[in-house]
């Protein structure tokens, strides 16, 4: 399994159908971030059509950057090929039984934007200045914070009893919300003036020593309190349908 040139972003969206179709077929939980991740994209597709980014050509090319470093590791790991420990990580977790669909969109989450985003960002603006991006950086920001926002409510069909378990734990709805919010936030354009301003001869070392704290990141999403693991237990047998059904509500 290899992924074609990605130049537009009509060619990310082309490969997630791919992605979260096989996820579908597979009933493989890889299939949840690929769907938030079309949605995300394709709201960014809408907003170049409405100039809602200050470039939108620009954005384009972003996004066709962005997007291919998470399809090269999808389909690198597909073919058991190097991957950054951030996304083994994410997707080790789709072989596990326990994690909730929340719990695979924030680690996925995790590595694309904590860790992928702000390399994105340096590349693209190489020949120019990093801070004439940083307005429709953070659009972009605010539309997956509004997409992740939105999620619980989203899924409150394939488990139904989020709703009332929140009621009852603030601490995982902190923990949702803290994450979600925070660590995938301000942190990427930090990153992302890091590696803008890195020497070439420091560049491996900058992006490898962040990917071994984004991959850290897990214990935020998979955290070891036993209360809340034993919460996101209840709300993960409180799922309702098979995988590909959540893919396809995630989708709809």
């Amino acid at each position: 399994m290899s992924m074609p040139p990605i130049n537009t972003i009509d060619d990310v969206i082309h490969q997630l159908d791919i992605i979260i179709a096989n996820s579908e077929k597979d009933n493989n939980p890889l299939g949840y971030f690929a769907a938030l991740y079309k949605k995300v994209t394709v709201k960014v597709k809408e907003g170049i059509a409405d100039n809602y980014f200050d470039d939108g050509p620009r954005m384009e090319r972003l996004d066709v950057v962005f997007a291919s470093r998470y399809l090269d590791a999808y389909f690198a790991y597909q073919n058991n090929a190097e991957v950054t420990k951030s996304w083994i990580v994410a997707f080790d977790k789709s072989k596990k039984y326990w994690p909730i669909v929340l719990q695979h969109l924030l680690i996925g989450i995790n590595a694309h934007i904590n860790l992928d985003l702000g390399i994105a960002a340096a590349e693209i603006s190489k020949d120019g200045n990093l801070n004439d991006l940083k307005d429709d950086f953070d659009k972009i920001n605010e539309i997956l914070s509004d997409l992740v926002a939105g999620v619980e409510k989203d899924l409150s069909e394939i488990w139904p009893t989020l709703k009332k378990i929140l009621k009852w734990t603030k601490s995982v709805d902190d923990f949702l919300v803290d994450f979600s919010m925070k660590l995938a936030r301000d942190g990427a354009w930090k990153f992302a003036q890091e590696v803008f301003n890195a020497p070439p001869n420091q560049l491996s070392k900058i992006i490898a020593d962040r990917d071994v704290k984004v991959a850290n990141n897990a214990k935020f999403v998979f955290p070891r309190n036993i209360i809340v693991r034993l919460v996101l237990a209840i709300v993960r047998l409180g799922e309702k349908g098979t995988v590909a059904d959540k893919i396809k509500r995630l989708n709809g």
